[in-house]
């Protein structure tokens, strides 16, 4: 019962990440799920198969906002299906001695990712004003729906970014259709698990908890995303992911590293986690917008200029 309420508290928490930062609920669920335990594929499988109801409920509410473009949502969702469904049979197949490194690496690779676009990258606002070429959303797709089943996590932080960098649409209609069409990636990967693993290969009250504390987090992430800085929050998860997955390699047979090289590395990246949350604190201040002041006929700041009346 303890594990099902900590599996709770995990998805609540990975939903909060995800509703700020429109990414990251797989890479954060699946994370966690390996540090306490979980067999790779069954921890892949297991978020996908929660990730369905939570993608379902984000997608219904992006689609009544109107920030979803379906023309996106099919060309990058239906390769990305095909993509998942291969990356979560291939996963299915490997034992999860051999996986379980190479999984962590794929994380720690995201979570670098996750950790330095949150604290240091900048949106360009000419982006919008490239073409979004159709050929260019079909080997996304793939690409990240396979990234997303083998991982764990990756549809958002590979996808999201990507349609930012060289599309034409706005961004509130990237994260829109990237989180719409990420229902059918989850599909897909739960029906390759399935066929990889079978069902007995699945713990459905895991499954059962991620989900109840994915749709408790849903509402509350978007009100918390009016009061948490996404670049704050993205850089303190990255530096979460990478530590987590830094200890797993490092004690996997693979690599064996001694106490003194595991204590080194943690300390590195415990110290550059705390510089890129400085930094990502720093440019949110600097970011905040300063309340325009008005001057006066007298000169002083902030007193009310005198009404005019209009010349008749």
């Amino acid at each position: 019962m303890q594990k099902i309420a900590l599996l709770a508290v995990v998805g609540l928490l990975a939903q909060l990440v995800d509703g700020s930062l429109g990414m990251a609920y797989g890479v954060t669920s699946t994370t966690l799920l390996l540090a306490i335990g979980a067999n790779p594929a069954a921890a892949s499988a297991t978020v996908h198969l929660a990730e369905i109801g939570t993608t379902l409920a984000s997608g219904t509410a992006h689609w009544r906002f109107g920030n979803v473009d379906w023309r996106v949502v099919l060309r990058v969702g239906l390769p990305g299906a095909a993509g998942a469904f291969a990356g979560a049979t291939v996963l299915s197949s490997l034992p999860s001695e051999a996986a379980a490194p190479v999984i962590s690496a794929l994380l720690l690779v995201l979570g670098v990712y996750v950790l330095l676009r949150s604290a240091v990258s900048r949106f360009d606002e000419r982006s919008l004003r490239k073409p979004l070429r159709r050929r260019f959303l079909a080997p996304l797709g793939l690409f990240a729906g396979f990234v997303d089943a083998t991982g764990g996590g990756g549809w958002g932080p590979v996808g999201t970014p990507a349609l930012l960098a060289s599309g034409r649409l706005e961004p509130r209609k990237v994260v829109g259709s990237v989180d719409t069409s990420e229902f059918l990636v989850a599909v897909a990967a739960s029906a390759g698990f399935l066929v990889g693993l079978g069902s007995q290969g699945i713990a459905w009250a895991w499954v059962g908890a991620l989900l109840a504390g994915g749709l408790i987090a849903a509402p509350v992430a978007a009100w918390l995303v009016r009061y948490a800085p996404p670049q704050v929050l993205g850089t303190a998860v990255g530096a979460v992911i990478v530590l987590t997955n830094s200890r797993t390699l490092l004690r996997s047979d693979a690599v064996g590293a001694p106490d003194a090289v595991r204590w080194a590395v943690y300390a590195v990246v415990l110290l550059a986690g705390a510089v890129a949350l400085a930094h990502a604190l720093r440019r949110h201040r600097r970011a905040r917008p300063v309340p325009a002041q008005r001057t006066g006929a007298a000169g002083l700041v902030g007193a009310v200029e005198p009404e005019r009346t209009p010349a008749p």
